[in-house]
């Protein structure tokens, strides 16, 4: 169990918390896991839908090209027979970053079971996209792999 004021980890037989001095109301305590946490959360999961949002754009931008390079192309049947299906699958690799981030996102802000193991996953993964990949995937393992963080994301879990 965590403090509400302050995040302190508290024992159950503590009726004050030792850093703040805010009650302690032993079972009908608060949720038992630090707001840092909830807060840091909600922001992580609206960054990762946001990136996953501009993702879509670059996406849908090649999947289009995609189908549409032959019309482009008309007088070079060899490049636009190689160029398609490169922009297309060079498109569809990019919609699927934007998709997992965007579901990594949603599962992060309600708090799914499976979202913190993916959302670490997918972190690990985004570190090699610099700058903003890089930044997001340090702050998604800064937040989900202290030591107690799986313990306390497990207590929100609405399962």
């Amino acid at each position: 169990m965590f403090c509400d004021q302050c995040g302190m980890p508290l024992q159950a037989d503590f009726n004050v918390c030792p850093k703040c001095g805010k009650p302690v109301h032993g079972p009908g305590a608060p949720r038992g896991y630090a707001p840092r946490l909830e807060t840091h959360l909600r922001t992580l999961g609206t960054l990762w839908i946001i990136l996953g949002a501009i993702w879509l754009l670059p996406s849908l931008f090649f999947i289009t090209m995609g189908h549409a390079v032959h019309l482009v192309m008309h007088g070079w049947p060899m490049w636009s027979f190689m160029t398609s299906p490169v922009m297309f699958g060079l498109g569809s690799m990019m919609l699927l970053v934007a998709a997992g981030g965007i579901c990594v996102g949603w599962g992060l802000t309600r708090h799914e079971p499976w979202a913190r193991i993916a959302a670490i996953v997918v972190g690990v993964l985004a570190i090699f996209h610099p700058p903003f990949g890089t930044l997001l995937g340090i702050y998604t393992l800064w937040v989900l792999l202290p030591r107690d963080a799986a313990a306390q994301y497990e207590q929100m879990s609405p399962r």
